[in-house]
This record gives structure tokens, C-alpha cells and sequence, in this order.
């Protein structure tokens, strides 16, 4: 476990690498963090996002700095 900044509220956060076996083994990276309820899990071998959860990101939130179409 790695101890570092979590990209959502700046508080402590938890990096953890794991291996996931199976027949197709994949390095797996899990940051998570307490205190905003920030979670990414990435592969680490294609960079691919397996899931990902901040609560604190809304649509409403992205649309809202998101520069205008057309």
C-alpha cells in the first residue's frame, strides 16, 4: 500500500498494486480515498479504467465548466 494525495479532495489516499490471477493475469491499480469516497481501479498494464467512482463529479458539474459547442 502506498500512501498518497487523492486527485478529488487533496486528502490522504491509499494506492494499492495488486496481480490479478487468472488465465489472463493483469497488474491491477487501486486508488481509493476516505474521506470524499474516491475510487479509480486501473489496469496497469493498458492504462484502461475497470472502474471508477467520485461522488463528488456530477454531470451537472462537468457541463457546467465545459466549453460551449458550436
Amino acid at each position: 500500500m502506498q500512501k498518497v494525495h487523492c486527485p478529488t479532495c487533496g486528502g490522504s489516499a491509499e494506492r494499492y498494486h495488486l496481480v490479478e490471477e487468472g488465465s489472463l493475469s493483469r497488474r491491477i491499480v487501486r486508488t481509493q480515498c476516505s474521506h470524499c469516497d474516491y475510487l479509480m481501479t486501473l489496469c496497469a498494464d493498458t492504462g484502461r479504467v475497470i472502474e471508477a467512482y467520485a461522488p463528488s463529479f456530477t454531470p451537472a458539474a462537468f457541463a457546467s465548466i465545459a466549453p460551449a459547442m458550436g
